[in-house]
């Protein structure tokens, strides 16, 4: 549910959802957690939602390994400023 609503970009739902939630690795089957969703879709208000309330910023998973490689292999430059602005570290070979 929570992958959905950073894909469609409601960032209400989102916040919602949040609230509801204690730990910030939901794992979804496609996206893998939550910051890897928003990362790889290029939102960057969803990272930095998810940043601010403890997603972890280097986490594996996802097609990509991980939020900050998912958002550079799509281009998202401002995602990825962000990431690495908090500590993101490329995907360990």
């Amino acid at each position: 549910m929570l992958q959905e609503a950073i894909d469609e970009d409601h960032m209400l739902a989102v916040q919602t959802i949040l609230h509801q939630i204690t730990h910030m690795q939901v794992q979804a089957e496609y996206f893998g957690n939550a910051l890897y969703a928003a990362s790889s879709t290029g939102h960057e208000q969803l990272v930095k939602l998810l940043l601010d309330k403890g997603a972890e910023v280097n986490a594996q998973c996802g097609e990509y390994g991980n939020a900050l490689y998912a958002a550079a292999v799509r281009g998202y430059e401002l995602v990825v400023n962000l990431l690495l602005n908090n500590g993101a570290v490329r995907k360990a070979e």
